[in-house]
């Protein structure tokens, strides 16, 4: 009898966070954190933004406007206090006044979206 084929996972296709808003969601994510949209929905209901590591990711407002604050995502920057004073001056909320937390392998940031959605600014460790 031939083993059973495991599925293993290969990678994350596309980390998506839910919105009350898309408008007020786009114009943060595009004017505010300086994201350029890659894919818009057919339906307006959904968009994403590649990344320069080729990583995706998308914001998707649910057609019966339910909603759930997402958290978890943590976005790479090269500089971590350079990235905060810019997008603590572009008016992006920051837990502990963008105080920079440190671990053994990075630093960290946590924030706020304009959707109430948590995320963090997050350089690693060479």
């Amino acid at each position: 009898m031939p083993a059973a084929k495991t599925n293993t996972i290969l990678g994350i296709d596309c980390a998506l966070y839910l919105v009350k808003d898309m408008p007020r969601a786009l114009k943060f994510w595009t004017e505010t954190m300086g994201l350029t949209p890659t894919l818009t929905y057919p339906r307006g209901d959904g968009t994403e933004f590649t990344l320069s590591d080729d990583a995706t990711f998308g914001l998707f407002q649910m057609p019966d406007g339910s909603w759930h604050r997402g958290n978890g995502l943590m976005f790479a920057v090269d500089d971590i206090n350079a990235a905060v004073a810019d997008y603590k001056r572009r008016g992006v909320k920051f837990a502990r006044g963008g105080a920079v937390m440190e671990s053994p392998l990075c630093w960290m940031a946590f924030a706020e979206d304009s959707e109430g959605n948590y995320f963090a600014l997050h350089q690693r460790k060479t």
